[in-house]
């Protein structure tokens, strides 16, 4: 009895979800009769009833859609090339830092090792 396939959900408004909670609450009929009434999942109208006697009609405005702002910490997926670049000089400049001290390093992953590129004779 699912929606088809290909579809999108129905958005519906905070009042019309009121006006089905409070056609439960008025006590014509049950909460799953309600529910399949207006084609709506009964676990959601549940959630619903919950969400509007808790907070009344500003509990069942929707919360999902596009945040103002994107997620701290989350990686960007498509770096600008200047941020690929700054990656890079970064980079370039540990390596630069690595090999000032004498160091290399071998492998890679959990494979990797650092290898003295100075001979135990020499001094640095």
């Amino acid at each position: 009895m699912g929606r088809p396939l290909g579809g999108n959900n129905r958005k519906r408004t905070p009042q019309e979800k009121e006006a089905i909670v409070l056609e439960y609450l008025n006590g014509k009929a049950g909460y799953r009769a309600v529910a399949a009434s207006n084609e709506v999942h009964p676990s959601l109208f549940l959630t619903w009833i919950r969400k509007y006697r808790e907070n009344g009609i500003e509990g069942l405005i929707s919360k999902s859609g596009k945040s103002p702002k994107p997620k701290a910490g989350k990686y960007d997926r498509h770096p600008s090339e200047t941020e690929k670049l700054k990656k890079e000089l970064l980079r370039k400049q540990v390596e630069i830092e690595r090999l000032k001290k004498g160091y290399q390093v071998k492998g890679g992953g959990g494979q990797k090792e650092f290898v003295t590129t100075f001979d135990a004779n020499t001094e640095s």
